[in-house]
């Protein structure tokens, strides 16, 4: 009988503790100190070391083009990208009637315009009623000059559509790193040439934030974990600015 009531005794408590263990994990609660379950993502290599191009495409590119998407009317014209024309064809259509590609590599069959935008002073003037340049500031290091440079390219009325990264892998094995950013250092970058015209969002949370330092594919998680925004966890920043 007492082996019987002290094994009782033990499966009631061991139910009574995976209850609570159910209602702290229903209710978002941290485990105890100690007592973390890493399961998957205890590693220390990613899943994926190309940003999840592989398991589905980067989270990133789920804020960039939901940001674009927002601001396609500014599709237009004659419209400037960075490497290809995807987002310009995608997104501007037949409002596009000039498109630009610009790009270091001189073997780059896309390209038109061939600089280094750490030298940005080739850029025609007046020349763009769009520029849309993603993912690409944080390899330029010297940067206010570069932004006057492509607000000196717009047209009068012209927009940019700027996104950087915030929290974010660092990729060194084929061009220069520099930067990460916050919505405040974007408003920052932009005061001097787009003063009170710049519009700014902040992109990310905890988990979409841990998916792509983890280079888990952005289909590999629900609209719910990418669209919740906390901007303590910023994936991305992005930016319109627009030439007065």
């Amino acid at each position: 009988m007492t082996g019987s009531s002290s094994n009782t005794g033990t499966a009631a408590r061991r139910s009574f503790a995976q209850r609570v263990a159910r209602r702290l994990f229903v209710r978002g609660l941290p485990p105890r100190v100690g007592h973390v379950a890493w399961g998957d993502l205890g590693r220390m290599a990613p899943l994926s070391r190309r940003f999840g191009y592989d398991r589905g495409g980067p989270v990133d590119r789920y804020y960039i083009e939901q940001f674009l998407a927002t601001y396609q009317a500014d599709v237009r014209g004659s419209v400037l990208e960075v490497k290809d024309a995807g987002y310009t064809e995608r997104f501007g259509g037949d409002r596009v009637t000039r498109s630009e590609v610009l790009d270091i590599n001189r073997e780059n069959p896309h390209a038109t315009l061939i600089l280094d935008l750490n030298d940005a002073s080739a850029l025609p003037s007046d020349a763009f009623d769009c520029i849309i340049l993603t993912q690409t500031l944080q390899y330029v290091f010297d940067l206010p000059p570069v932004l006057a440079h492509l607000h000196r390219s717009l047209k009068a009325g012209g927009v940019l559509l700027l996104t950087v990264p915030a929290i974010t892998p660092v990729r060194t094995r084929d061009m220069t790193w520099y930067w990460s950013f916050t919505d405040l250092s974007v408003a920052k970058l932009l005061e001097a040439d787009f003063p009170s015209r710049a519009d700014i969002v902040a992109f990310g949370n905890l988990r979409s934030a841990t998916a792509f330092l983890y280079g888990i594919g952005m289909t590999e998680l629900k609209s719910s974990d990418l669209d919740h925004a906390d901007p303590d966890y910023q994936l991305i920043v992005a930016a319109r600015a627009v030439k007065a």
